[in-house]
């Protein structure tokens, strides 16, 4: 028995890793994620002018966590996308939000989606989402190289972890280093302005519905002060991308619902421009 991969007839009993990415590593290098690029140095400066994504949000909630992302992507200065997707199921119980250079992030995405399923169906069980956690930061150290050159690409890793029973998120540098976050967590250029905005309005165990709700104001705070974050663009109906991931799994919320809570959002600020405030407790 034979796996065609990029023309090449692979035999099955290659197949005994467990790890598609080695899969790849082996056979068709080209595939990984800026393989091309690989034995050709990047001109000084070019990556700046690669389209980025940012920015995404993330935040653990009563039910599991919600992980939400703007919409825009830039090349410097310049907007080059309005409708960017940046948030990626996984697998039924994970999902990556991803910030940096947008070519090479979404590839990984995807070949990331793939090396749970190549897991599952090698090794016979899921893995854990630990196990995930610990996997994607070795594919990402794997782009090291890259990175050294500027072609940086960063998720945001979230899931629901059935044996603790509730949601976990983890962030990543672009050498791979993971660190589990608590409560909640941002990445992207609005990141700085979105933690503000999360650790102003976020409570324990607060309910998916509320959790939504936060990672939304976040967001618009986000694009209030960072001009690579896009904000609800009314006039052509773009909207946050919004999901959770509970005990139900995977779910991205229907874009009717999104924009529901959006305009509740920005008829909020009409009134009240800087947003929502938090209680003071004794």
């Amino acid at each position: 028995m034979y796996l065609d991969l990029c023309g090449q007839r692979v035999p099955f009993e290659a197949l005994g890793s467990s790890s598609f990415t080695e899969l790849l590593s082996s056979y068709a290098p080209q595939l990984l994620p800026g393989g091309s690029f690989r034995d050709f140095p990047v001109p000084s400066g070019a990556a700046a002018t690669l389209p980025h994504a940012t920015t995404i949000v993330a935040a653990a909630c009563d039910a599991g966590v919600v992980l939400a992302s703007d919409r825009r992507a830039t090349a410097g200065n310049m907007i080059s996308k309005r409708d960017v997707d940046k948030v990626f199921r996984c697998d039924e119980f994970s999902a990556m939000g991803i910030a940096g250079v947008l070519a090479l992030a979404v590839e990984f995405a995807k070949i990331f989606q793939i090396e749970t399923e190549h897991y599952e169906k090698i090794e016979g069980q899921s893995l854990s989402l630990e196990g995930k956690a610990h996997r994607l930061a070795a594919m990402i150290r794997g782009n090291l190289g890259l990175a050294m050159q500027g072609l940086v690409f960063v998720p945001l890793f979230a899931g629901y972890d059935a044996d603790s029973g509730a949601g976990r998120i983890f962030s990543y540098d672009p050498a791979g280093g993971p660190s589990e976050e608590h409560r909640f967590y941002s990445i992207g250029s609005g990141s700085v302005f979105a933690q503000g905005s999360l650790k102003k309005l976020y409570t324990e165990n607060m309910p998916t519905s509320e959790a939504v709700l936060c990672c939304l104001q976040a967001l618009y705070d986000a694009a209030d002060d960072d001009s690579a974050t896009g904000g609800p663009d009314m006039p052509r109906r773009i909207f946050p991308v919004v999901t959770t991931i509970t005990a139900d799994g995977f779910r991205r919320l229907p874009e009717a619902e999104v924009a529901e809570a959006a305009q509740g959002v920005m008829a909020e600020r009409m009134s009240s421009p800087d947003g929502p405030f938090a209680s003071l407790h004794a």
